[in-house]
């Protein structure tokens, strides 16, 4: 009689001794929160901005900004289409080094971020890794046949594409909220202070 080959198992029925594992119905998968997101990716000069489907799937892009570091016009604008699309969350890249530390990009998308969550009042603003994304979002551009000249224009939003996706990505692996909540969020105010 031949024996079996070593770590296969032999009792049980086919379905038992099959070597794939079928899902755990006791195990409930990773629950996506609906809603849409907004991304949004921070550069010294522009700023691209996506948004996500309702129900929180894929990411596209919406807009580029002129950013206005004096008077934050480009943070009303945002304010405005997160309010437009009654947004869940907004989602801003954070471009840490390649080494994973933060240098002088990392602190100006942490000082946006905050600039934002004030303004956004109870709108929550998350800050999620970004590295290589502006890369990434050039190779794309080159391979769907943008030319170099007009990838300026859209690699932004591109960009805010694929800083959102990840951060869906991740939330519909995890079933928790991307990255990390940024300080300044207002709280929604009680009945009692609306009376007030």
């Amino acid at each position: 009689m031949t024996e079996p080959p070593t770590g296969i198992p032999t009792t049980g029925t086919p379905a038992e001794r099959s070597t794939t594992s079928a899902p755990d119905p006791d195990v409930e998968p990773p629950t996506r929160r609906p809603g849409v997101r907004v991304g949004v990716d921070v550069g010294d000069v522009r700023v691209g901005v996506s948004a996500s489907d309702p129900s929180g799937i894929l990411a596209h892009p919406v807009a580029t900004l002129a950013r206005d570091a004096d008077g934050d016009a480009d943070v009303a604008e945002l304010a405005a289409l997160v309010a437009e699309r009654r947004a869940l969350e907004v989602v801003v890249g954070l471009p840490r080094l390649l080494s994973g530390l933060e240098g002088a990009a990392a602190e100006k998308a942490r000082d946006y971020a905050r600039r934002l969550a004030r303004t956004l009042g109870p709108t929550p603003v998350r800050l999620v890794d970004e590295r290589l994304t502006t890369v990434d979002a050039h190779r794309r551009l080159r391979d769907s046949g943008v030319p170099g000249r007009g990838q300026r224009a859209v690699v932004d939003q591109a960009a805010a594409v694929l800083i959102l996706q990840t951060a869906l990505d991740a939330e519909g692996t995890s079933g928790r909220p991307p990255g990390e909540l940024v300080p300044g969020t207002r709280k929604p105010r009680t009945k009692k202070e609306r009376h007030r």
